[in-house]
């Protein structure tokens, strides 16, 4: 249990804003409130930048509050015009509904939903499809300012493109606001956590609660995770980093925590592990070839907390099997002989083996003499694997100094 929270989490780097960060103070350190905060269910999978969200929640539920998740298979719908240079596809109802599913598993992991102050998860498709629109409209569409709207931060983007902002997408911050009403009258919940794109659509919702039933609420947003440059992390060639280990397997995921840079390596284990803060001091204080430890310690905090002990133990043989050349442990994939093509260069299988994007790419890397196979350098950009002196049928590739893969071919 910590005792002062807010301080917590404000001197770990979690805060962005606080409507009342005196009343958080309040709220969260005495009086043990209960909180919400949404996820919209646009994939089947969080990402790592919904980890840092997750270990908020966790400090949050440790230390007495209450967690209200919600998943937005109302909102969901329609989509969060926030951040965003152009409007979202729109899902069906039959993925939206899949998607929730998954969500609601994969948190489960993270947050605790037995016991004292459980964690609640809610769907706010439960009341937003019960809405009556004329009845909605009459009700709540006095107490909303369509000039307060549009100087809403989420919504500045947009009007300066082309295609403007749909009038679907404008009724988002309304859906959201109604949310943070609905919850505060029937699960008591005083704040509302949401990323730092989030603060319009919060604020609206604090100004509704209050001047329909004049109860103080508050509105906290989180840093975004991003790298030393203020850039966002979290994507790698190959697409986003996600928490489902079909998506991104634990071996890349723990490789990719190892080759982080190392101006970041603290930040990420202040954020992202539940190590103390003066024991991650220690780690960082030295740096050059001392900061290899602390990313090892990072990669496998991350990696334990998000796919389990017996999935690290798994990615470190993996990892130690690549840099001493035993392909025996090391993570593989099985490739059909068919989806080469008949193009047995290794610019073609780097591809297939989602190793590169693009040909283009491969031939660049290899170019650069950052690719080999097992031991052998390639350096012809035309090179096939009956070139070198390995099973042509499994062998390993390696690409620089992060990514090695078993390649097993298959007819």
């Amino acid at each position: 249990m910590k005792q002062n929270i807010f301080e917590f989490l404000t001197n770990r780097g979690y805060v962005y804003q606080c409507s009342n960060p005196e009343l958080a103070k309040k709220f969260l350190n005495q009086n043990k409130i209960s909180f919400y905060i949404g996820f919209d269910p646009t994939a089947d999978s969080l990402h790592i930048g919904h980890f840092l969200t997750m270990m908020a929640i966790k400090h949050l539920q440790d230390s007495g509050n209450t967690p209200i998740i919600l998943i937005g298979g109302g909102t969901g719908t329609v989509g969060d015009p926030s951040g965003r240079t152009e409007m979202r596809k729109m899902l069906d109802y039959q993925t939206l509904k899949h998607n929730c599913e998954c969500l609601k598993s994969q948190m489960s992991k993270f947050i605790r939903f037995e016991g004292e102050n459980k964690a609640i998860m809610l769907n706010n498709a439960d009341w937003l499809f019960k809405l009556n629109w004329i009845e909605f409209l009459r009700e709540f569409g006095p107490l909303f300012s369509v000039n307060k709207m549009l100087s809403a931060e989420a919504f500045k983007t947009r009007f300066a493109k082309e295609e403007g902002l749909s009038f679907l997408e404008f009724n988002y911050m309304l859906m959201q606001a109604y949310d943070f009403y609905y919850l505060n009258k029937n699960y008591k919940a005083k704040m509302q956590m949401g990323g730092s794109d989030q603060w319009s659509n919060i604020i609206a919702g604090i100004d509704l609660i209050r001047k329909k039933s004049s109860d103080e609420t508050i509105a906290l947003t989180l840093n975004l995770l991003t790298k030393h440059d203020g850039t966002k992390m979290g994507k790698t060639a190959s697409g986003a980093i996600w928490l489902d280990k079909n998506k991104t397997s634990p071996y890349e995921f723990y490789q990719y925590w190892l080759n982080v840079d190392d101006l970041d390596v603290e930040k990420f284990l202040m954020l992202l592990t539940q190590l103390d803060e003066t024991q991650i001091k220690q780690l960082c204080k030295e740096k050059g070839k001392a900061m290899i430890a602390a990313k090892k310690v990072l990669a496998a905090e991350v990696t334990k907390l998000i796919h389990g002990e017996k999935e690290l133990q798994k990615a470190i043989e993996q990892s130690l099997a690549a840099f001493s050349n035993q392909g025996n442990d090391l993570f593989s994939i099985e490739i059909k002989k068919s989806l080469l093509n008949n193009d047995f260069s290794i610019a073609n299988i780097l591809v297939c083996a989602k190793l590169s994007p693009s040909k283009s790419e491969s031939r660049r890397l290899i170019l650069s003499n950052a690719v080999y196979v097992e031991s052998y350098l390639v350096n012809d950009v035309n090179s096939t694997i009956a070139d070198f002196k390995v099973d042509q049928n499994c062998f390993v590739l390696h690409k620089g100094k992060k990514s090695h893969l078993k390649v097993i071919l298959k007819d």
